[in-house]
């Protein structure tokens, strides 16, 4: 048991130092992305769900 764990901890250190990491102006890019992506789902939700309830006080 001990030295499969050992042998995993051996792959993970040998798969992260493969890894390429963003540079800081990348990880701002990809920050700035995912917030505006993200306001524009929720702007698109309030929009869809206040439509559907205008919908549904007219029908009853």
């Amino acid at each position: 048991m001990k030295e499969k764990i050992v042998n995993f901890v051996n792959d993970v250190v040998k798969e992260m130092k493969k890894v390429t990491w963003p540079t800081r102006e990348e990880l701002k890019e990809s920050t700035t992305i995912v917030i505006v992506v993200c306001i524009l789902i929720a702007i698109f939700t309030y929009v869809i769900d206040m439509s559907v309830s205008q919908i549904l006080k007219g029908i009853y």
